[in-house]
């Protein structure tokens, strides 16, 4: 079983089905800590990608989001209400090189920085031992787990490098650590991701970037709901940290 566009087994503050609770819109009277600030969501319109974008727009940020469908870009903008003057989309396949290349080039040209790039693209296939596995399928997860990370970051960081800050966010996977069974390219490629964002850390160590990885478990989405339907949803988890 696949899924792909968010990232399962990652806690956000969610709701139960998957939205995450209004909070009003931007809040009067308090300092917006990304005030001015140029962030990239890629999978922004997705479980988890929309709940990192409206915190970022509820925190003074431009939100750039990349997005499969149209109408989950229009569906985010409606939830961001008044916000939604600050959010811009785009369709890129993030697995791309030369798209990804360009939309970079894009956001820079237009925004003249970014200052940080949070990654929820990703996907899911489990369920299956590894010797009945077909190829595309470990293929599939290489590319949405480890490939959209690699272009992603490989296109942002020189600009980041040139500003001397900027910060980088991936998100893995707990099973980027417990490798169960039935999850075998799901958990190896959530290990490359991982291995990935490790290396990179170290790459720019000293220069003002920052780069981080983030092994969450299970959220209550409906992505991770129809890939576990015989699940406890009560028990999985519906907070995030604080950004």
């Amino acid at each position: 079983m696949i899924f792909a566009g968010g990232t399962p087994g990652v806690p956000a503050r969610l709701d139960g089905r998957g939205a995450r609770p209004s909070t009003g819109g931007l809040r009067a009277n308090v300092k917006m800590r990304f005030s001015d600030k140029v962030v990239l969501v890629a999978g922004g319109t997705g479980g988890l990608g929309r709940a990192v974008s409206l915190a970022f727009l509820e925190e003074g940020a431009k939100v750039i989001v990349t997005y499969r469908e149209r109408k989950e870009f229009d569906a985010l903008r409606s939830e961001a209400g008044a916000n939604g003057s600050s959010i811009e989309g785009h369709r890129v396949d993030v697995t791309d090189e030369t798209a990804v290349r360009q939309l970079l080039d894009r956001v820079l040209a237009e925004h003249g920085r970014l200052d940080a790039l949070v990654n929820t693209v990703g996907g899911y296939a489990g369920g299956v031992n590894l010797w009945e596995l077909e190829t595309k399928v470990f293929d599939q997860m290489l590319a949405l787990n480890v490939r959209s990370g690699y272009m992603l970051s490989r296109a942002a960081i020189p600009a980041m490098l040139k500003q001397k800050h900027g910060a980088i966010v991936n998100v893995a996977s707990k099973a980027a650590l417990d490798h169960a069974a039935g999850a075998s390219a799901y958990a190896a490629s959530k290990a490359g991701a991982l291995a990935l964002t490790d290396s990179l850390a170290a790459d720019v160590k000293g220069s003002g970037v920052r780069v981080n990885s983030i092994l969450p478990s299970i959220i209550d989405t409906e992505v991770n709901r129809k890939a576990m339907p015989n699940a406890d949803f009560a028990k999985w988890p519906a907070e995030i940290l604080e950004w």
